[in-house]
């Protein structure tokens, strides 16, 4: 793990990690706080790293100083619910050695009652004799290579307070000022970068530049069609906006994210005959998590299925759209939106 101003998040996370890790390694980048003194009443093996705007090399670092025979990392702003503990003990017990990294869905996004409303899949455990290194200076990540074993363990990304806003753009436009060409995935979270500080049409250019790489994940070249899309909203080009949509269909059968947005831009103008087409097309989408993807659950399930009732409803079609509401509550049984629905739909 590698921290810096963690003092209130890390004993929250390292409560939960020292149910089961061997050893426990920190690696502080330049705390001002009173990290490092939380850090030590849970290990002896707290290292200094002097930060040069690289994470890679700060999270090598930590695993340069591991001894077990897996290495698992985590952030400091990270929870480990009690029901992945287990699993994580049990993997323990049971994991085959031939097995090179381990695969954990991360968990970033919530719903109102707190069940994961955004994840992926993430590198999670490697094992330390062969060598696995971090690579990338932002957005870092651990290449797939030998034998991999996607599990159903969860770690949940929890942020209290917000870190520093500029600090990933800061370290793209410094490796860029030095002369530096971003390889494709580089280019595709510098072009989200700028989205995120609302930069729309340096984001609309970098997108462009990226979606013209031959090489490049097709993962990626999704997502950058949708984050494109939603650039051109942010500057009014509506219909620039579908096209980015639609031009990912030709990368792959189409995600439900992308149905789900097609469909909402139907559905904001009225085209309720076209926004339930591809909201259909949401329902019928299977997810695959171990794509790598970013998967956004509801667009699986729910998000079509109470649109459908709302479009069903301005259609006319009553029958249709209490159908509609009723399989959203199958989705989600607490759905504050289904509930009042049924007490509209009880009054007409």
């Amino acid at each position: 793990m590698i921290v810096k101003n963690e003092e209130d998040v890390l004993a929250r996370c390292l409560d939960c990690v020292k149910k089961f890790a061997d050893e426990i390694i920190i690696v502080d980048t330049g705390s001002a706080d009173k990290t490092k003194q939380v850090a030590k009443k849970y290990t002896d093996k707290l290292y200094d790293f002097s930060w040069c705007d690289d994470f890679s090399k700060a999270r090598n670092f930590s695993f340069s100083k591991a001894s077990m025979e897996y290495c698992m990392w985590l952030d400091a702003d990270d929870v480990v619910e009690d029901e992945d503990i287990e699993k994580i003990q049990k993997l323990k017990k049971e994991l085959d050695k031939k097995v090179s990294i381990v695969m954990m869905k991360y968990h970033t996004a919530f719903d109102k009652d707190g069940n994961p409303s955004f994840s992926y899949y993430r590198e999670r455990m490697v094992k330390r004799e062969e060598l696995h290194l971090w690579e990338g200076e932002i957005h870092e990540v651990i290449p797939l290579t030998g034998r991999l074993l996607y599990t159903d363990i969860g770690i949940c990304h929890r942020k209290v307070h917000v870190s520093d806003a500029n600090r990933n753009l800061r370290i793209f436009e410094a490796m860029l000022d030095k002369g530096k060409k971003l390889n494709p995935r580089e280019q595709f979270y510098y072009a989200r970068e700028l989205y995120y500080h609302k930069r729309y049409k340096d984001a609309v250019k970098a997108f462009k530049k990226f979606l013209k790489e031959d090489s490049g994940w097709i993962e990626n070249k999704i997502d950058a069609c949708e984050m494109l899309g939603y650039c051109y909203y942010a500057l009014h080009k509506e219909e620039k906006a579908l096209e980015s949509f639609l031009c990912s269909l030709q990368y792959e059968v189409p995600h439900a994210e992308l149905c789900c947005d097609i469909a909402k831009h139907f559905m904001d103008r009225a085209k309720y005959k076209e926004a339930i087409f591809w909201y259909e097309c949401a329902m019928k989408v299977p997810m695959n998590e171990t794509s790598g993807a970013f998967i956004r659950e509801d667009c699986y399930g729910y998000i079509p299925a109470i649109q459908l009732c709302v479009c069903w409803w301005r259609l006319g079609d009553k029958d249709r759209a209490v159908q509609y509401n009723e399989l959203a509550g199958v989705y989600k049984p607490k759905s504050r939106e289904v509930e009042q629905n049924r007490r509209f739909f009880e009054m007409k």
